[in-house]
């Protein structure tokens, strides 16, 4: 059936819900109001305050407590309202959440998920827009997801959901409203995998979360000029799923890799540091990345077009490898 990325979201949420009772939602305005941009509506009417639950303004808190009814036994789920936030409880995931089963030797199980939103394209200014997963990616203990579409967005929200360990799982603000055909009922999508979007034997294309659809685009343009891009959907930034990138160089010889956070330190740099070394005899032309500029992202309109990747920056890189 047709949903947007945010009903197919809270579809997946929704699911799991009704079949663990161990799992709840909490966070900043996730009760009545249903969430920031309405991710979460209708689930405090269907599941009441037990298992929605609105949170103090304290990301700390929200994280802290999530850590430690993971750590008793629940499943809980919690929303940092936008990913620029997630500063604020850094402590709770970089040394408590992402740490606790090992120190325990295995015997604690972490299962809670922390959803928040990242992106531009909004206006919303540099303390509200960023894309900041590869903070989340140098974490060993922590698994980061982004899915591009809506059925991905269920998918991979329930296998978040059931997973023992902590997952981030960022959705992009700007694919909220996007509409695609979703699986009713459960629905799981594997962590670690990612997705042929569109086949290719030119040159392969990297991307994920909202640079998926540009990405596309761009293929689609490079099709107009007997350019065929090869266009992967990471879905999952760790684990990575290294063979399906490599197997793809592996037949088009080349590698474009688009991500919106800016470029020092993104993580595709640590992709094409792995094509590099497992791949370096595969490639018949440099690894070219598409990312936005080391700065913060602009408030005014105009500025904010020009700072993001575009389909037009995407074809120019593809067209420099040839």
């Amino acid at each position: 059936m047709k949903m947007t990325y945010a009903e197919a979201m809270r579809d997946g949420l929704r699911v799991e819900m009704k079949r663990d009772p161990n799992v709840y939602l909490a966070g900043e305005d996730v009760g009545p109001f249903g969430g920031c941009f309405g991710q979460v509506a209708g689930l405090y009417q269907e599941f009441g305050p037990g298992r929605i639950v609105d949170t103090p303004i304290s990301e700390t808190a929200i994280v802290g407590h999530a850590v430690g009814a993971a750590a008793a036994g629940l499943r809980p789920v919690v929303e940092i309202m936008f990913m620029d936030f997630m500063g604020v409880c850094m402590d709770e995931i970089l040394n408590q959440a992402a740490k606790m089963r090992y120190m325990f030797g295995g015997k604690a199980k972490l299962p809670m998920v922390i959803r928040t939103p990242c992106g531009g394209g909004l206006g919303a200014a540099a303390q509200h827009s960023q894309c900041l997963e590869a903070l989340f990616t140098h974490i060993p203990g922590i698994k980061v997801v982004m899915p591009a579409e809506p059925a991905d967005a269920k998918g991979l929200m329930a296998a978040a959901i059931r997973d023992d360990n902590p997952v981030i799982y960022v959705e992009h603000k700007m694919l909220l409203g996007v509409q695609g055909e979703v699986p009713e009922g459960e629905f799981v999508v594997p962590i670690g995998q990612a997705a042929v979007k569109r086949p290719g034997s030119d040159v392969t294309i990297v991307a994920w979360s909202g640079m998926v659809p540009k990405a596309a685009a761009a293929a689609e343009t490079l099709a107009g000029e007997e350019i065929s891009a090869e266009v992967i959907d990471l879905r999952t930034l760790t684990p990575l799923d290294k063979d399906c990138i490599l197997k793809s160089v592996g037949k088009t010889g080349r590698l474009v890799i688009v991500h919106e956070a800016n470029l020092t330190g993104g993580f595709g740099g640590e992709i094409a540091a792995i094509v590099a070394d497992e791949g370096f005899d595969l490639l018949n032309a440099p690894i070219k990345r598409v990312t936005a500029p080391d700065t913060p992202v602009p408030f005014a309109t105009v500025l904010e077009k020009a700072y993001l990747p575009s389909e037009e920056k995407i074809v120019r890189a593809v067209k420099e490898l040839f």
